[in-house]
């Protein structure tokens, strides 16, 4: 019988760092031989530039650059097998390419043959794709090598089975979205029955611009069953080893399986290793919000307080003549709960300026929104102006249900850098902030009870112009996650005038998303690269 050890590699890389990101290939690799005497170190797909480089795939110098990392790492003599991820330049072409690095030298590599082009992916604007399987010796194990898509189709598996492997090695970097870990597990489950071979996933972990890679890297057996599950959303090396014996049977002693959260948990988490790697690998040097005493802004200072500590988040409360003294008291309560530096800045002064600068211009005008938008501004000229002067990052606080109607006020409410709900329904801005309470009661129970508002106008309320979010959910989950016209969400039992504005409502409110900033993608149909629609044109709504 033969024994592997296989370490997977679940990293956090920084995109476009080759020089950085071959040194820690290289760290870890000395780390996992020493603690796990590994026979093979499995890294995530693209490791060397991380994932996803995007543009920086069409820069001139790429190819010298990969050819010295990978120079660089056979240099280092690791004496393991390492099975990394990059982009190679061959022909003129950019393939996405594994390596197999042994005693010094690049004995084998791989080109991906599945390449995605849907969603957030764009694979097939850089890459060519492959058509051939690499399976090579590690360790007296006939393993094959495939890059994350790869499993999703059954082609790869079926040729990694026709030359004899009895282990497949899958490199990804597969992004966070709430539905996608049991899709994962029911997937690889299929293929390793298909090939009938044991298959080890190591995926990426950390957070990428609007992108959060999740990690819980796991190994099936070839029957199909989960042997190892390692933990989601940490850093570290996990070790398992694979028993493949003279018969050919494939077996993987059950060591760990780490319990998979929840639903909410594991969006919590998204939010927060979101938010982390934002702000640290831009070299923020904390953030700073409006909290206005509401929901929305509430649970981002707690996620932004958990992603950063306390000492590097500063909440501004800026009152208005409308602004209640609930509000401002539960927005004292939840900073001192937290801990953060908190002051409060009434923006009536500025207000009035504005006004008094304007009334010739608004001379016989009725006011309307343009006054609220007007008080949405002057906060977002006090916390851009504090972010100028401390190198904070504003976290924005608008949710996806607000982001999806254009409830929300362009260079107002709307500015900053980085918008932690941007994905997030309202309907689980709630539940997200009762499952935060579990883990330690910061978020007034006051603020989640009370009806939302903006408190732009005397006794405003949310649903004063939108449908109850329950019902405004459901119809936009059906529109932009579902793709489902007028007719069919009609159809499902909702009222159609309700329908057809709040789909008006998305439908000319794209210009507002196009400057929004950047957010934690937490659905497979959020507002970046999944959602590309032209902001002029004549598409009418219907079926």
């Amino acid at each position: 019988m033969a024994s592997i050890t296989v370490v997977m590699a679940q990293i956090n890389l920084l995109v476009g760092d080759i020089p950085g990101n071959t040194q820690q290939v290289i760290a870890n690799a000395e780390q996992a031989l020493a603690e796990h005497q590994a026979d093979v170190v499995l890294y995530p797909e693209l490791t060397l530039t991380g994932y996803p480089p995007e543009d920086l795939l069409l820069r001139p110098s790429l190819e010298a650059r990969i050819e010295q990392a990978l120079q660089t790492l056979m240099d280092a003599q690791i004496n393991t097998t390492l099975v990394v991820g990059y982009p190679r330049c061959v022909g003129g072409a950019v393939l996405n390419m594994a390596g197999v690095i042994q005693n010094g030298q690049l004995v084998a590599e791989y080109t991906k043959q599945c390449l995605p082009n849907y969603q957030v992916f764009d694979e097939k604007r850089y890459f060519q794709a492959g058509s051939q399987p690499c399976v090579v010796d590690i360790h007296g194990v006939t393993t094959a090598i495939t890059i994350c898509e790869d499993v999703w189709l059954a082609e790869p598996t079926a040729q990694a089975k026709a030359h004899g492997a009895k282990l497949m090695l899958n490199l990804n970097a597969s992004p966070f979205s709430r539905s996608k870990r049991a899709e994962r597990h029911r997937l690889l489950a299929n293929r390793a029955q298909e090939g009938d071979l044991a298959i080890v996933y190591t995926n990426l972990v950390g957070g990428q611009d609007e992108l959060v890679f999740d990690g819980g890297s796991f190994v099936v057996d070839s029957q199909g069953e989960i042997q190892y599950q390692a933990p989601f959303f940490e850093e570290d090396l996990y070790a398992v080893t694979i028993d493949v014996a003279d018969s050919g049977s494939v077996t993987v002693p059950t060591q760990s399986k780490t319990e998979l959260p929840s639903e909410l948990a594991a969006i919590y988490q998204a939010l927060v290793i979101g938010v982390r790697d934002y702000v640290n690998k831009n070299g923020f040097k904390g953030v700073v919000l409006g909290l206005s005493g509401g929901i929305d802004s509430a649970l981002t200072l707690a996620v932004a307080v958990d992603a950063l500590g306390k000492d590097r988040v500063e909440a501004v409360m800026m009152p208005f003549r409308y602004t209640s003294d609930l509000s401002k008291n539960d927005a004292a309560d939840e900073a001192e709960r937290l801990g953060v530096r908190y002051q409060s800045i009434s923006i009536e002064p500025m207000y009035d300026a504005f006004m008094a600068g304007l009334a010739e211009e608004f001379a016989g005008t009725q006011r309307d929104t343009t006054e609220e938008n007007l008080q949405a501004r002057c906060r977002g000229v006090l916390l851009m102006a504090i972010s100028n002067k401390k190198g904070y990052l504003v976290l924005t606080t608008g949710n996806k249900s607000e982001m999806a109607v254009g409830y929300s006020t362009l260079y107002g409410d709307m500015a900053g850098g980085f918008d932690v709900l941007k994905d997030v329904p309202k309907v689980t801005v709630f539940e997200l902030s009762r499952y935060r309470n579990t883990l330690g009661e910061v978020i007034p129970v006051s603020v989640i009870e009370r009806p939302p508002s903006a408190e732009l106008a005397p006794d405003q309320k949310d649903e004063d112009s939108l449908p109850p979010y329950p019902v405004l959910d459901e119809i936009l989950e059906r529109y932009i996650e579902r793709d489902q016209s007028a007719t069919e969400i009609e159809a499902a039992g909702f009222d159609s005038a309700v329908v057809r504005r709040v789909l008006r409502l998305v439908d000319v409110n794209e210009y507002k998303r196009r400057q929004a900033p950047v957010g934690v993608r937490i659905t497979e149909r959020g507002f970046g690269r999944d959602r590309r629609y032209p902001i002029t044109n004549g598409w009418k709504i219907g079926d």
